[in-house]
């Protein structure tokens, strides 16, 4: 996505505040918590995984007694709200897309980092298992030179479509296209559901597709694919462009892979001291996080209703963290 000025991007893309849902406490909330009855704005992206986590995390804080609300966000766009302060907390910031943007808020003193959530990212082309009888070469990307017609559209003849995710998740597909010389177009997916939806489309035709798909997700796990075998990831691929197989180029490589962490507005490191040590100390495994996105993106239930669920069914395990914080910020 090209460079824009955050403020602007900010205002055009974020949606009006969700109220949160005002779900009874479990308890009265303890003596000098909350420490700010102003209340702490979690962002929604557009993926379920992101507001699952984000409606557990809010749930939970509503429970001790804090005043919650929502409001949908661009993933990129975020960044200025969280240092701005007119958004606290995002619970799903990418290693493999945003490691940038991230660092750059972290530097500038107006955000903080909350933590890994426990879960490791892939996001990556990926392509069903069935693909690989008309371009046996893969998952080598070197593979797609060859076959690149396999996967071509109207639109992209004769060369080959990549469908990536919406432009503002950035990505650095268009620049891995050029940098790798590979016949390929990259076409993106208006949203997250339109991506999933042309996916799963193509695999009950049996058609060939490349496509970006990440975990935790339940996609991977419900469909045998495999993920192209770039170049590995370095930061030197990234940065500096001798690396890697194009001396002229940088993003001759696959996405890194890695962490997904929440980051918070900095401003609430002394305004809610033990709700931010809470979300420090949220730990789902990506096995659970990728089942919990079927309950969604399977079974079409609604991503709060997830959320208030594994709540309900999980005490033993949110208690840890609120108690861990408590003791935190006790002293």
């Amino acid at each position: 996505m090209g460079e824009q000025t955050p403020s602007k991007v900010w205002k055009s893309l974020a949606v009006g505040v969700v109220a949160a849902t005002g779900l009874a406490m479990a308890a009265p909330a303890t003596a000098g918590v909350p420490e700010s009855e102003d209340p702490l704005t979690f962002t929604l992206n557009d993926w379920g995984t992101q507001k699952i986590n984000s409606y557990i995390m809010g749930t939970i804080l509503e429970k001790m007694g804090y005043n919650i609300e929502y409001q949908s966000a661009d993933y990129i766009a975020q960044f200025q709200g969280i240092k701005s302060g007119d958004l606290t907390v995002a619970m799903e910031i990418w290693e493999t897309t945003a490691k940038e943007n991230f660092e750059d808020a972290i530097s500038s003193g107006k955000a903080v980092d909350l933590g890994s959530i426990g879960v490791r990212a892939i996001e990556e082309w990926w392509y069903p298992d069935y693909v690989e009888e008309k371009c046996p070469g893969l998952p080598d990307w070197k593979a797609l030179r060859d076959c690149a017609e396999v996967f071509a559209s109207p639109q992209t003849y004769p060369k080959g479509r990549y469908l990536g995710g919406p432009v503002t998740w950035e990505g650095r597909d268009p620049e891995r296209v050029e940098a790798l010389d590979l016949p390929f177009k990259v076409i993106h997916a208006g949203t997250n559901a339109a991506l999933q939806a042309e996916i799963q489309s193509a695999i009950q035709r049996k058609e060939p597709i490349v496509a970006w798909v990440y975990q935790p997700h339940w996609l991977p796990a419900k469909y045998d694919g495999k993920w192209i075998e770039f170049p590995e990831y370095t930061e030197a691929c990234y940065n500096d462009p001798e690396w890697g197989p194009n001396p002229d180029k940088k993003y001759d490589c696959g996405k890194p892979r890695g962490w997904i962490k929440a980051i918070g507005w900095s401003g609430g490191t002394d305004k809610w001291p033990t709700a931010y040590e809470a979300i420090k100390n949220f730990e789902l495994s990506t096995e659970e996080v990728g089942s919990l996105a079927g309950e969604v993106g399977l079974e079409g239930r609604e991503a709060q209703a997830v959320a208030e669920e594994w709540v309900a069914n999980n005490k033993d395990v949110w208690s840890e963290w609120v108690a861990d914080a408590k003791d935190a910020t006790s002293n």
